[in-house]
């Protein structure tokens, strides 16, 4: 065989890679040895020659073979950066099953594994690979018809990614939350609602279950290494089948990330936290129409009050902020009116603080209002205040029980110091604004909707007792509430304004009891 390859008049490709397959593994092992041998003769001259070997069926070889192409691709790039792309498209291209027998094989962790040492071997050859990299991961990405396996292995092997190269971890949390954005906005809440409801009353019997890859998560029920999932965990709608399936894997990364050995570590999730907050900035404010990708804030939030705290005070300065866009300042007041209503992590301290600084904004705003042309019910002009005017009447909604819970009274003269009477009876009229639909930014019917449950909080009717004790005026200046407090043996709670700062990190979370149900719906529409 010796310079067989290095003639012009070497065989054509169907040939070659018919002897290539055929070839036995001490055969292979001896080429390969020779073209290691000879990599500085492999110019682009041979680029056709190169091709070929980056299609031979490696990974799927003995641990001899794989070890000497490892080698091979090792020398060839750092003696011919000029094959430098087509080796790491080559690496990426193994991100995904070739083929139905290759997805169902037991080795196939193992397969990734070593698509991920093939990678690793050429960064440390060619540092400058990461600049090549990234646009190539962007190209390669299946398209969102592609099966539910095919895109839940490549997101799998991207995340992957970013545990060895960390420099692209932003990067590639932007290439992602970008695909799962564009599942989410192609399949609409009520096209999901339909779906399961069509589902469930379909006389045709259970589906048969599928079997799902493996996730980044290791408590799954396995039978070997494929995960054994239930029809009745499937989604109807197979766009938000993927979206499911997408955003479990983001949520079992995060989670790997921040936890080491069980245990928080708080200096990885501030690292994480920033980079999510940073595509959180990019991709999802400016995004109409998301109602489930944005749950990934959601959900580091929880591990930490003091992450909490900073995303609120994030999304705050968003809001009152003059110099920024109108509709991110609307945005974001709609996050934070969600964010307060529905996460149970956050305590009523803290819902209180940000009621505090949200209504006296309002109340200032409406202190600036001429009674001139300005003064009127006009989105386009008042859009952020209509926003802040949701976020409050929206958190009172969900959270009226926790801010009345303990002492009545003392909730209930909390609640009129708000003084929404004003707020509701200004010339600006925001009742016209924000009793139409609301666009629930936190609700989502899924499967991984049972990563997000134990921190979601569901809105609570009123009892007819508690309506009549909302009417009952309340008497200002006694010592009775202090007294309560005492009594019971509990400590006064500072109802002043707590401040909300991205440093707080050291906080201890508190959660408010869970409730149930669902509220009318009702929030800012804002025409587009």
């Amino acid at each position: 065989m010796d310079g067989v390859f290095f003639s012009s008049r070497y065989p054509p490709s169907r040939s070659v890679m018919f002897v290539c397959r055929s070839l036995t593994d001490a055969q292979i092992i001896n080429w390969l040895h020779e073209f290691r041998a000879s990599v500085t003769y492999l110019t682009k001259d041979f680029e056709q020659l190169v091709s070929l070997l980056l299609k031979l069926p490696w990974l799927r070889r003995s641990r001899e073979v794989v070890e000497e192409y490892l080698g091979f691709l090792g020398n060839l790039v750092s003696a011919q950066t000029v094959h430098l792309r087509p080796c790491l498209r080559m690496i990426v291209s193994q991100f995904v099953p070739r083929n139905t027998f290759f997805f169902l094989s037991l080795d196939l962790s193992e397969n990734f594994n070593t698509c991920h040492r093939a990678l690793q071997t050429v960064v440390r050859y060619v540092p400058s690979t990461l600049q090549f990299l990234m646009p190539i991961l962007v190209e390669s990405f299946p398209f969102i018809n592609k099966s539910e396996r095919t895109l839940e292995c490549y997101v799998h092997n991207l995340l992957r990614v970013t545990v060895y190269l960390p420099t692209l971890r932003l990067q590639i949390l932007e290439l992602i939350v970008e695909k799962l954005l564009k599942l989410d906005v192609s399949t609409p809440q009520q096209d999901i609602e339909d779906a399961e409801e069509a589902a469930n009353n379909s006389d045709s019997g259970e589906k048969s279950a599928e079997e799902g890859l493996f996730d980044m998560e290791e408590d799954e029920e396995r039978k070997g290494n494929k995960v054994v999932s239930s029809s009745s965990e499937r989604m109807a709608h197979p766009l938000a089948e993927r979206l499911d399936i997408l955003m479990t894997i983001l949520f079992s990364y995060i989670k790997d990330v921040c936890h080491v050995d069980g245990k928080l570590d708080i200096n990885k999730t501030k690292d994480l936290y920033r980079d999510l907050v940073s595509v959180f900035d990019k991709l999802i404010l400016p995004t109409h129409a998301s109602c489930h990708v944005q749950y990934f804030m959601f959900y580091i939030c929880s591990f930490k009050l003091g992450l909490a705290e900073a995303f609120l005070d994030h999304l705050w300065k968003k809001l009152h902020d003059p110099n920024n866009p109108s509709v991110i300042r609307q945005t974001a007041g709609s996050y934070i009116g969600s964010f307060l209503a529905r996460a149970k992590f956050i305590p009523v301290v803290t819902v209180k603080a940000c009621l505090d600084l949200l209504v006296n904004w309002m109340h200032k705003y409406i202190d600036n209002q001429d009674t001139g042309a300005n003064a009127c019910c006009d989105v386009a002009l008042h859009g952020p205040f209509y926003s802040t005017c949701q976020a409050a009447f929206y958190t009172l909604i969900f959270r009226h029980k926790q801010l009345l819970d303990g002492n009545l009274r003392k909730g209930l003269s909390y609640l009129q110091s708000l003084n929404f009477e004003r707020i509701v009876m200004c010339q600006l009229n925001p009742l016209k604004i924000c009793i139409p639909s609301v666009v629930n930014l936190f609700a989502a019917i899924t499967r991984s909707k049972k990563t997000i449950d134990p921190f979601y909080q569901f809105w609570e009717e009123l009892s007819a007792e508690d309506l009549e004790n909302l009417k009952k005026p309340i008497k200002r200046g006694t010592s009775e509430d202090e007294d309560d407090d005492f009594l019971k043996g509990e400590t006064p709670q500072n109802d002043g304004v707590v401040e909300i700062a991205p440093n707080s990190y050291e906080s201890n979370t508190r959660s408010p009891v869970s409730s149930i149900g669902s509220p009318p719906d009702s929030h800012v529409q804002y025409p587009h």
